[in-house]
């Protein structure tokens, strides 16, 4: 619309001379065109100067503008007034909440998202679609969180009223996994198993299924639905001919989490004399120490938060990065259509989701040959990165509390043998979780020191026990706790009992730094081998088990065993000290080393035409 139009619309609005339906094409028309504040002013102009039955819903029409252009108080005002209108007008309570939630104000969000639950009517059509979202909201708000059982019944509600919807399973599926709801999987009106199973995420299928043909057909329906197919490949896949090479790690989780706790050293070990690390970050400021000392290893340190995807992408191509790292996969907080946009020649997944990615945009994963034996390599959509040692660095500057807490401090009885788990829930499985408490009832003393992830966890947990006829009080759960003071206790455990098929990771490699020895149960996928690749690279493959019956059979000569027990703790100091497992600085140069081979390969810098 040219100015001319526009304020000829502007003075009929003042004028009370443009109708409402007039009103609704010159904002569609000036929306097209790009002139969103145009339209505000439109809004406000005929709102001031204009009482009609129709105002309420230019005030909705205001106030989604208004969120539109980052106004999101007055935003909220719009809305409320369109509420002052029309009391029962659905759809500014959900907008609102949205908005609330947008200002960070969840509790306000949450009251409106109920409001549309207590008062949508689902036999009306339009009011039913609206419910069905204001359902969703509130289960994803809740399990954000983490009140998992409310928001389990929330989507329960809206499965209810309409089993198609792929989203709303695999969030209702990873909820049944926290909770330890088992069967995982149950029967849904109007929802088939198989369906139920394409639905499920690639991280919520690590913890139902070994199979690595299982996870690519996860990665790769998350890819088919979530990432565009379409975008302009932005590098063209040439070298750029720096002095050093220039590697970019792009990651939400560059603060208080199981990725950076493993690769804060990596970072600062680069050898900067040929390497320039970049990190490309949209991570929340959680003020810790691990954060700031992410943020002073690198060279360069960009936020790209506020950049939607194509422009984060175009951001990166700018440093003309060699190598970009994916710390994420397909896990909370990925960005896999910046991704998708290449804005490295070279582009690799690792450490974030412990499977393959399915995503087109990454050419490797970095692996060992325990983690993802060359047979197995086809079922990956990367091609695995080789390391020499094992796949997994760590931190050797980890902090742990000067104190070892007493058994007491850690609600374990004075004697008896102390087995432990302490990964999140999620990767607790029926089948081992019956193992374990198989391996209780053979060794009467012993007690299971298990994460105290959220209460209904617990409670499935211990109902569980007493239907095996095991006294709960020998599970004992471990509330979180600092991570100094967390590493802290695992000296007070004689034994970790790793998951299956979701090993273990970052736990597994804290247990054996402090000494503390690691039972896995090893299959075919990357999640059921992490431990196992760590155990071989500290040269305890008696660790290594692959069926249920051996792994049982393992943890009780172990406890019957203090020898044993102590043989292997001794030689896990062994392993801290001067074994490859921990040597972060060898890992480092390794990987240089796989790095600069692959950008050796590339072809020259492209010539301009």
């Amino acid at each position: 619309m040219d100015e001319h139009t526009f304020v000829s619309s502007l003075l009929q609005a003042w004028n009370r001379q443009l109708a409402f339906t007039d009103l609704l094409n010159a904002a569609a028309t000036l929306e097209r065109a790009g002139q969103r504040q145009q339209v505000a002013i439109l809004y406000q102009t005929w709102l001031g100067r204009n009482q009609t039955p129709y105002n309420h819903f230019a005030c909705f029409n205001l106030g989604v503008t208004l969120f539109g252009l980052q106004d999101v108080t007055a935003a909220c005002e719009a809305y409320w007034q369109a509420i002052r209108l029309q009391p029962n007008f659905l759809q500014p309570h959900f907008n609102l909440g949205l908005a609330h939630e947008h200002l960070g104000q969840l509790e306000a969000a949450e009251a409106e998202w109920r409001w549309i639950e207590q008062h949508a009517q689902a036999e009306v059509a339009e009011q039913r679609d609206l419910l069905l979202l204001a359902l969703n909201n509130l289960g994803r708000l809740l399990e954000s969180g983490k009140r998992y059982a409310e928001a389990l019944s929330y989507l329960d509600h809206s499965l209810a009223l309409n089993p198609n919807q792929p989203d709303v399973l695999h969030h209702w599926v990873f909820l049944r996994e926290k909770q330890c709801i088992w069967p995982v999987y149950r029967e849904i009106a109007g929802v088939s198993p198989e369906v139920m199973r394409a639905s499920t995420s690639a991280l919520a299928m690590l913890s139902l299924s070994d199979d690595p043909q299982a996870q690519l057909d996860a990665a790769r329906n998350y890819v088919r639905q979530k990432v565009r197919p379409d975008v302009p490949a932005l590098s063209k896949g040439h070298a750029y001919g720096h002095r050093k090479i220039r590697i970019g790690y792009c990651s939400s989780d560059l603060c208080l989490h199981p990725v950076a706790m493993l690769t804060a050293e990596l970072f600062e070990s680069h050898d900067r004399e040929n390497f320039e690390i970049y990190a490309f970050c949209w991570t929340r400021e959680d003020g810790s120490a691990l954060r700031q000392r992410i943020v002073a290893a690198m060279d360069h340190f960009i936020r790209i938060d506020t950049l939607d995807d194509e422009s984060a992408a175009r951001k990166i191509r700018e440093y003309e990065i060699d190598v970009l790292i994916d710390l994420h996969g397909q896990t909370l907080g990925a960005r896999t259509n910046m991704l998708a946009y290449r804005p490295a020649p070279i582009q690799i997944t690792y450490l974030g989701l412990p499977a393959t990615t399915g995503l087109p945009s990454i050419d490797y994963v970095i692996a060992d040959r325990f983690l993802i034996p060359e047979q197995l390599a086809p079922l990956y959509s990367e091609k695995p990165i080789y390391m020499p040692d094992v796949y997994q660095v760590s931190d050797r500057k980890r902090s742990v509390a000067p104190t070892q807490p007493s058994r007491e401090a850690c609600g374990l009885p004075p004697t008896g043998f102390v087995f432990c788990s302490l990964n999140n829930n999620f990767k607790y499985t029926p089948e081992v979780f019956s193992v374990w408490l198989n391996i209780l009832q053979r060794v009467p003393t012993s007690v299971l020191w298990l994460l105290a992830d959220n209460p209904w966890a617990q409670a499935s947990l211990k109902r569980e026990a007493r239907t095996r006829g095991i006294d709960e009080s020998r599970l004992v759960f471990a509330t979180r706790v600092a991570p100094d003071h967390y590493l802290a206790r695992y000296p007070v455990a004689d034994l970790f009992l790793d998951t299956f098929p979701f090993n273990a990771g970052t736990t597994a490699n804290d247990a054996l730094w402090m000494g503390t020895p690691v039972l896995t149960l090893t299959g075919r996928s990357f999640a059921s081998r992490m431990a196992g690749a760590l155990l071989t690279a500290a040269g305890l493959p008696e660790l290594i088990t692959y069926n249920l019956r051996d792994y049982e059979e393992k943890a009780v000569a172990l406890a019957n065993s203090p020898e044993e027990c102590a043989r292997l703790k001794a030689a896990l100091q062994e392993v801290r000290e001067h074994g490859t497992l921990f040597d972060t600085t060898r890992f480092t140069r390794n990987l240089e080393a796989e790095i600069s081979k692959l950008v050796a390969a590339l072809p020259g810098p492209a010539q301009a035409s």
